[in-house]
């Protein structure tokens, strides 16, 4: 089981070519296994407005589209999908390194976080959830740029499901 999506897709899909024979799951679909087993309860208390970032390494190039989505529902999110999503979504600009650069951008262009961002931002979500630790770095410091981001957080699809888990009641000693 891994937890980022470009380390997936590397021990998937590179590593047979060395040899290396793997059975590779992403976190959200153990997650998502797990929730439809009844093994994690959600408490699904309201809706919150979602909009859901779909990674570049575990959306296009792998075509795992419903597992963080079933997650997030079963936690009680209002997915809200945006233009781009799924098959046509769109890069945060980690993958393409651009997380590591100090980009000077020319007049009149943003930066590709930036243009994420604000497609994320466009239905006026209350939270914008991913499943990558990059994109999450990535739409964070868009939200930052954008001003919003004392009002509107970018969430791990697993942190949003800790939120929303019932609390097992500790039992009282008499």
């Amino acid at each position: 089981m891994v937890t980022c999506p470009h380390g997936f897709n590397t021990l998937k899909n590179e590593y047979p070519q060395l040899g290396g024979e793997y059975e590779v799951i992403h976190y959200t679909q153990l997650l998502s296994q797990l929730v439809a087993e009844g093994k994690l309860k959600t408490t699904s208390e309201g809706s919150m407005r979602i909009t859901y970032h779909d990674s570049c390494f575990l959306g296009r190039h792998n075509h795992i589209y419903e597992a963080p989505r079933k997650v997030l529902t079963a936690a009680g999110a209002q997915i809200i999908e945006i233009k781009k999503s799924r098959e046509n979504g769109f890069c945060c600009g980690a993958g393409g390194g651009r997380m590591w650069l100090e980009e000077e951008v020319a007049e009149g262009n943003k930066r590709i976080n930036m243009v994420r961002t604000e497609q994320l931002l466009e239905p006026k979500p209350e939270c914008i959830a991913t499943n990558c630790p990059f994109c999450m770095t990535m739409i964070d410091d868009g939200l930052k740029e954008a001003g919003v981001n004392e009002t509107i957080k970018v969430m791990d699809v697993g942190e949003f499901l800790w939120k929303n888990l019932q609390k097992k009641e500790t039992p009282k000693e008499s």
